[in-house]
Order: structure tokens, then sequence, then C-alpha cells
């Protein structure tokens, strides 16, 4: 790299790329893997996730990630899922198996388990 204009240049290549990885137009799936979600069960729920969504062939729509602390330790393992244009859903207490059913019904079907929701847990 010898001139600012080099610079730029990577500068505007990266930035495309990083839109690219963001995915804008698809459903992003956040298990929050802090000390707390890890010690109440967040890896098998990351790992059911993870499984999931490539068994079901959502891997060019979803993408799992994991996080650090959410803030709601009392509810862990906590997933979050961002849809474009939607509110985000903030799923509480999940285990392997929940996650299996939020894949099917949420992820491949479009309807929020709404029993597994943040809001169902303080009702």
């Amino acid at each position: 790299m010898k001139t600012l204009a080099e610079l730029q240049a990577i500068k505007n290549r990266m930035k495309d790329k990083v839109i690219l990885r963001d995915g804008l137009e698809g459903t992003r799936v956040v298990v929050g893997m802090a000390t707390c979600g890890i010690a109440a069960g967040a890896r098998p729920v990351l790992n059911a996730l993870v499984q999931g969504v490539n068994e079901q062939g959502l891997g060019d729509k979803v993408s799992v990630t994991q996080t650090g602390c959410i803030g709601i330790c009392q509810f862990e393992p906590v997933v979050e899922v961002f849809e474009a244009g939607k509110e985000k859903t903030t799923y509480v207490k999940m285990t392997a198996e929940k996650a299996q059913r939020v894949i099917e019904e949420h992820l491949k079907g479009g309807k929020v388990v709404t029993e597994y929701t943040i809001g169902a847990a303080q009702a």
C-alpha cells in the first residue's frame, strides 16, 4: 500500500464484502454464549441450531452466530432471531429440543413459537 487512494480502494472493496456477509436479506440467529449461557446449556442449543439449519437446507437464508452476554441471565439459554423488517424475537430457557421446533416452525415456517418467547416466560 503506497497511497491514500489505494487504502480508500481497499476500504471500499471490504465495505461491500461486509455488507454481503451481514445477511441483511436473511435471518440472523444469535445465541448468548457468555459464562451464564454456557452454564445454563447454551452450547447444545447452538449446536442444535447450526446442525438443524444445515440439515433443513436453510444455510443460504439463515445464519447462526454466538454473542456474549445478552443481559437477561435468569432466562438463559437465550436465542435472539433478527429478521429484516420485523421486530427481534427473543427465545428464553431454550433447549436443543426447543431449538428443533424453532427451526421447523419459525425459521422454516415463518411462525414464531410464542410459548418459548420472553413475553410468555414473564406471564
